[in-house]
């Protein structure tokens, strides 16, 4: 629990130097970016969060891998996150900046589920129509499950809109066994 706590400090103050400098969109690319650059590989990762890795070694390798590749703010805050012993963190204080920064402007996640990938001309069509539905901007999120069979699962916050073969059939199956 204080780690969630730590992280939405954390993504809160990069967040407000974000939205000050009205650089929301900029910032959460970069933070999205170093944070699966920097945790993706797991030697990497477990360099960076291992407690009994001098803070000067991590400082380094950071400086060697993303010196110039990111802004300054980025950069900067990154070794204070090393210098704070809070670079495990950074996968949620990204997670909590995206939150905040998709909340501002006006933009929700949908998680959509199909069995295959989707054309682009199919994305871009599902995104129109959600869009229309929501009143705001909508940024997909794809994910693949062999096991709806075909059509797609979208997922908005709490709301559920299931297109699935499977979903269709398993409604078929109740409404006949309710019928009986």
């Amino acid at each position: 629990m204080l780690n969630i706590q730590l992280a939405r400090k954390y993504g809160v103050a990069i967040f407000e130097i974000a939205k000050e400098e009205n650089q929301l969109e900029k910032y959460g690319k970069e933070l999205t970016q170093v944070s699966h650059d920097l945790f993706s590989q797991a030697d990497l990762k477990g360099f960076l969060t291992n407690p009994q890795v001098q803070p000067q070694a991590k400082k380094d390798l950071i400086s060697k891998l993303l010196k110039g590749e990111v802004s300054d703010l980025m950069f900067k805050f990154l070794l204070l996150l090393v210098d704070k012993r809070r670079i495990v963190l950074l996968e949620a204080i990204n997670e909590c900046y995206q939150e905040m920064s998709n909340k501002a402007q006006g933009i929700v996640i949908a998680d959509v589920t199909s069995a295959f990938d989707l054309k682009s001309e199919l994305k871009a069509s599902l995104g129109s129509k959600l869009e229309e539905v929501t009143g705001k901007k909508v940024q997909l999120r794809m994910h693949q499950d062999k096991g709806i069979i075909g059509g797609v699962v979208v997922k908005i916050g709490d709301r559920r809109i299931d297109g699935s073969v499977t979903g269709r059939l398993q409604a078929l199956k109740a409404e006949l066994m309710a019928s009986n």
